[in-house]
């Protein structure tokens, strides 16, 4: 089941626009705190930059969201890039574009784009990604069905995740959890009732 998209890493990215360097780095997040170390880390990296623009969205529904121009003119900057985040569905996300003025003024739109433009390589770079629900499911069963067990997986009715070999094997099967009862059912017409339910994982993935 589908839960919201963010990045799969952490990535940086750089560009030169009319003489000024653009860095945008990004950060997958789950809270503010864990954000503003982030930032912190690079407001002192590059304590010389002429701006540090950060841009934060958290919750699965985008519920927080906040963004700062540092310096640059009023919504030119942090505002436009938390925007184009939110547009995208992209949560649980920490941006920071640092710039280097160069000299060349590049007016209101010029801001705008070249902000918006290197964060999204960073976006690129980093890599986006669904997160969804998965339940994993962690059945006893005898040797015999292994097999069985295997092909289907292949086949994609499920994900074979790992199997503990002992006097029985144990497997752990990863399944959306709208299948679940599915995956039952299929595993009682292979092993005609033959197995054990050892117990059961809900997770988030990123896919």
């Amino acid at each position: 089941m589908f839960r919201y998209l963010t990045i799969k890493k952490e990535a940086t990215v750089e560009q030169v626009i009319e003489k000024s360097r653009f860095i945008a780095h990004v950060k997958p997040v789950e809270t503010r705190e864990e954000a503003e170390e982030f930032f912190n880390k690079i407001r002192t990296e590059h304590r010389n930059a002429t701006h540090n623009v950060p841009a934060l969205v958290l919750g699965e529904k985008c519920e927080f969201q906040w963004a700062s121009d540092d310096g640059e003119p009023q919504g030119t900057s942090g505002p436009p890039i938390l925007q184009m985040l939110v547009s995208e569905g992209i949560t649980k996300i920490a941006v920071m574009v640092t710039r280097y003025f160069g000299g060349i003024k590049l007016g209101t739109g010029g801001l705008v784009r070249a902000y918006t433009n290197t964060a999204k390589l960073a976006l690129e770079a980093a890599g986006v990604c669904e997160v969804r629900e998965r339940n994993v499911l962690f059945i006893k069963l005898d040797y015999t069905y292994l097999g069985k067990l295997q092909n289907l997986a292949q086949n994609g009715e499920f994900e074979l995740l790992n199997a503990h070999y002992e006097d029985m094997v144990t497997v752990e099967l990863g399944i959306e959890p709208e299948r679940t009862q599915y995956l039952l059912g299929l595993l009682a017409n292979i092993t005609g009732g033959k197995y054990e339910e050892v117990g059961i994982r809900q997770e988030l993935i990123k896919i």
